[in-house]
């Protein structure tokens, strides 16, 4: 799709209420919204179309883990009516032409510069206007910036030797050629074994001569139970959505929990539900049993089930995974599993992978290495707020920010799903609205008392942090492993547990609270 605003020419220049850096749940959501202040809004995306994550991510068996009827926008009701997903839980194809629709249905797309990425965002104190340009040579001023740049979506590349040297094709699942890939014929080799790495790997094999599994930590996962969409689970849904979003809000993981009652007094869930709680041991230890016993009953070799099992980790403490078909890939002759905890890679030359003596040619390497996550996609833009402090400095030692929605010094600055916030440990749909909400109602406020800096204050912001930080030491999530949760994954980032774990309901209480004492622990500045 070609560049918009009416094909503006490279460089162009404008003066707007408010700038959307994003075109995914977030971006759609935050224009809507803004928009209908009667505020002049520009959005920026690096893509070609809307979609973000979903635009991105389309690597073979992308998948959207949450129960689709609870993976859609809650603010038109008509729009959740008229909308049908062929499948329980939605593919890539199938989330991307919702986020389509939605587009066109409320006219977003005119809002949008497409194919353009932000490089830079300055906060200028005289004006109270942001200035924010682009690889284009395009600027834009605006009172208010939000960053709806997604939490997962600045890809990790890890530092292994000769990896930039490598000859073949380079892959990440998180940037998936839009036309697709043959590998008919083709050595496979694909690093990572988290979310995007397990939904991967059995179309990967299918599609390939020979794949090479490199696997540094093996994930707990558990079978997807993707069925079609039955007719009537579908209208009972829909009929009761106002009772799901209301349960969706006021839960701990943005998940409704609601189950339809059958005609033989029964009830249909619409999910698995959430799993046990892992925390207790007990619990843990027979989860962890069951999980063995799976994997070991669908994998032939024991060895090759060994290197499958986790062992140094409870359940619960990295993200779960939901697989299909994964654990009965490594059955395959033309697969192989390359335990990595034993044995390093040591380097990639032009043709290969070494690791120790042995050595394994490739034609294409994929990455499915993961994120930096939360805090990297805006890290790795020139924000600069007050004094000319960049984000990336004050989130050096510790990512900061009040409520997980605006950096201290950055005044008029807003992060969805920034660190602190439920963001990635929810059902992510819900918490963006939310964030989304809660930011167009502190605009109308600001608006109407006629505020030109809204920002953090730094005691409020460390106080929130503090207690981010209190709650996930009681959480199985830093029970002992290092995940992207912790920013651990990426070479020199902070170990830092990022989201908060209190879950979706508590998080919009505060929030709530806070907008209902004048903004407690926000500067206004008339």
């Amino acid at each position: 799709m070609a560049r918009n605003f009416d094909d503006q020419a490279h460089g162009a220049r404008f003066d707007v209420d408010a700038v959307v850096v994003g075109a995914g749940i977030a971006g759609l959501y935050a224009v809507y919204r803004l928009r209908d202040l009667g505020l002049t809004v520009r959005g920026v995306e690096a893509g070609s179309d809307v979609g973000g994550t979903w635009y991105w991510n389309r690597y073979p068996g992308c998948r959207c883990d949450v129960p689709i009827v609870e993976y859609t926008y809650s603010f038109d009701e008509a729009l959740e009516q008229e909308w049908t997903f062929p499948e329980s839980n939605a593919t890539q194809p199938d989330i991307e032409k919702y986020l389509q629709h939605v587009a066109d249905r409320h006219d977003l797309r005119g809002n949008f510069v497409f194919d353009t990425r932000v490089t830079s965002a300055s906060y200028d104190e005289r004006s109270g206007r942001w200035t924010v340009r682009t690889d284009h040579g395009d600027v834009y001023t605006a009172k208010y910036c939000v960053m709806a740049t997604g939490a997962l979506s600045a890809p990790n590349t890890p530092p292994i030797a000769g990896i930039d040297r490598f000859a073949g094709t380079v892959l990440y699942t998180a940037t998936w050629p839009r036309e697709g890939v043959d590998l008919t014929g083709r050595r496979v080799g694909i690093i990572g074994t988290g979310s995007s790495g397990m939904q991967a790997i059995p179309h990967l094999a299918a599609a390939a001569e020979q794949l090479t599994v490199f696997q540094r930590t093996p994930n707990y996962a558990f079978p997807g139970n993707v069925v079609p969409m039955a007719a009537d689970f579908e209208a009972w849904v829909k009929a009761n959505y106002r009772e799901l979003r209301e349960r969706q809000r006021s839960s701990h993981l943005g998940l409704s929990g609601m189950s339809m009652p059958t005609a033989d007094g029964g009830e249909h869930p619409i999910g698995a539900g959430a799993l046990a709680n892992f925390a207790y041991p007990e619990v843990n230890r027979q989860a962890r049993e069951v999980f063995e016993g799976m994997v070991r009953g669908r994998v032939d070799d024991p060895e090759i089930a060994d290197m499958l099992i986790p062992t140094d980790y409870p359940i619960g403490c990295k993200r779960l995974v939901v697989e299909i078909g994964y654990f009965e890939t490594f059955n395959r002759p033309d697969v192989r599993l390359v335990n990595l905890r034993k044995t390093p890679i040591d380097e990639i030359t032009d043709t290969s992978v070494r690791v120790g003596d042995e050595v394994f040619p490739i034609d294409v390497l994929v990455l499915a290495t993961g994120f930096d996550a939360v805090t990297g996609p805006l890290s790795r833009i020139d924000v600069r707020g007050v004094g000319g402090t960049t984000l990336a400095e004050k989130w050096k030692e510790s990512p900061k920010a009040y409520l997980g929605i605006l950096p201290a010094g950055f005044p008029n600055l807003f992060t969805i799903n920034g660190p602190g916030s439920p963001s990635v440990l929810t059902n992510v749909i819900v918490s963006i609205e939310q964030h989304v909400d809660w930011i167009t109602d502190a605009i109308r406020y600001l608006e109407t008392k006629g505020v030109t800096s809204f920002d953090a204050d730094e005691a409020a912001e460390q106080g929130w942090m503090e207690h981010v930080a209190e709650a996930s030491v009681r959480s199985i999530f830093t029970a002992g492993c290092d995940s992207w949760y912790l920013g651990s994954n990426v070479e020199g980032k902070t170990r830092v547990f990022l989201p908060y774990v209190g879950g979706v309901g508590r998080y919009r209480e505060i929030c709530d609270d806070v907008a209902s004492d004048g903004y407690r622990g926000f500067v206004l500045t008339p």
